[in-house]
């Protein structure tokens, strides 16, 4: 019988993500934390995941996704881990609680409005707890930003411009995967935006409202490979003719990690890691824009780009009682490639703030060393050690999971009716998460009116 004090797992999804959180279970935090099970559809995945070392110490068991119940039923679980296929997470999600597991899922929450509506709807039958792994919150430089907010130093925020690029060799990888496909993925405005969409209702503390977006595929098109002088590139970078003049070719036989993970298992369930970035067969966008307006009257700018000349994002708030600056840029990855994702590059991330009528200046950025901008290190700490209070309430709910994917579903929405669409409208008997107060009170008219 596991001790009363362990907090015993099972993960579903044993891709690319999932060896940040099976290093931390069965590593960092095994002192109050076990593995009991694993889950996977792709045998030979499940087999890699079970034989790490520090996992394998654990025994755990092995089922594929068609005995997930059972594995509920035969083990003492506490909490299912779900990493899988975006479109499959409210099914895990949603029979983990029934079952009487609390869930840990990674964003997006899931892809669209009926499946939301099927988490808020058995989360509200069941009591269970559901928690959505935003680690970008958790990067100093990040919070920083929402400690700005939260003193005032700009006053009420009133707007907010966002702009968000992937660098072209992170930027391809989303087309050569199963996100290449909405009903998988839900489209980057859904599977990468729900990231950026979350920071924004944190760090505002507030709801969107009504969305209005455009979208497009430009770069990743048949077109664009022509361009490139490539007349008829193969399905797959493994078997294309033309590898040597693309300048997108992966190689996954290169790379231990990639090549483990994904080659290696391609006979258990024929997918391939490294599908053509320029085939048509896909229906996502790789550049699309936004405008979203907010319950507090904020309205956000938003664009993200797949394939620009660097990584990160430069975000402007404009208050009050000034402006507050943040960019950030980051290190490009692969996902699954080993290396460190989304590490903060200090020579080209800062933080300025301009008082209205006096000398702007330049705050000393927080800085973090790890993931995603050192918030992966502390998002496992939140997850997996002892908790601890946190001011910026970064710890993050299926509320939190609705509302930041309602905005990449509304935007697909309004892409493809070319009109506003209501977020309200989309999910019933959510409501709102718990964030920090925000400054009550602009003081706009103690600021000279006079030059």
């Amino acid at each position: 019988m596991p001790d009363a004090k362990i907090i015993t797992y099972a993960i579903v999804g044993l891709g690319g993500r999932s060896r940040f959180y099976l290093d931390a279970i069965s590593q960092t935090y095994a002192s109050t934390n076990r593995i009991v099970a694993l889950c996977d559809r792709n045998a030979g995945r499940l087999a890699l995941a079970a034989n790490i070392p520090s996992v394998a110490a654990l025994k755990p068991k092995l089922y594929s996704e068609k005995e997930f119940d059972r594995m509920i039923e035969e083990n003492r679980l506490q909490v299912v881990l779900v990493l899988c296929q975006d479109s499959d997470h409210d099914h895990y999600i949603c029979r983990a609680m029934e079952l009487g597991c609390d869930v840990v899922t990674e964003k997006p929450m899931t892809i669209d409005a009926a499946r939301a509506q099927r988490i808020v709807d058995t989360q509200q039958k069941t009591g269970r707890h559901v928690r959505v792994t935003f680690n970008y919150r958790y990067s100093p430089s990040r919070s920083q930003v929402k400690e700005l907010l939260m003193s005032g130093v700009i006053g009420d925020v009133l707007s907010v411009d966002l702009q968000w690029m992937l660098d072209t060799r992170h930027g391809a990888d989303y087309f050569r995967r199963w996100h290449r496909h909405k009903r998988s993925s839900g489209g980057l405005l859904v599977h990468k935006s729900t990231h950026h969409f979350d920071l924004v209702n944190w760090w505002l503390s507030a709801l969107p409202e009504d969305i209005v977006a455009t979208g497009r595929r430009r770069f990743a098109t048949p077109k664009t490979a022509r361009r490139l002088g490539l007349q008829n590139p193969g399905r797959y970078c493994s078997e294309c003719e033309e590898r040597s003049k693309c300048p997108f070719f992966l190689d996954l036989s290169a790379n231990e990690e990639l090549k483990a993970l994904y080659l290696d298992q391609e006979s258990y369930d024929g997918y391939h890691r490294d599908q053509c970035i320029f085939s048509s067969d896909m229906d996502i966008e790789d550049s699309m824009q936004a405008l979203v307006n907010y319950d507090n009257g904020v309205t956000l700018k938003y664009s993200l780009n797949s394939f620009c000349a660097w990584e990160g994002f430069t975000i402007q708030f404009n208050g009050t009682k000034g402006r507050l600056e943040h960019k950030c840029e980051e290190s490009v990855y692969i996902n699954g490639d080993g290396t460190v994702p989304g590490a903060l590059k200090k020579e080209g991330t800062f933080t300025r703030v301009y008082p209205t009528r006096k000398p702007a200046y330049e705050v000393p950025v927080w800085n973090g060393t790890g993931g995603h901008g050192g918030g992966d290190d502390a998002l496992l700490l939140d997850l997996f050690g002892a908790p601890v209070a946190d001011k910026y309430m970064r710890a993050a709910d299926y509320r939190s999971g609705v509302y930041s994917i309602l905005c990449g579903i509304a935007a697909n929405q309004s892409i493809a009716t070319h009109g506003w669409v209501k977020v309200g409208d989309l999910v019933q008997g959510v409501s709102s998460p718990d964030y920090p107060s925000m400054p009550d009170g602009c003081e706009l008219f103690s600021i000279p009116l006079h030059v």
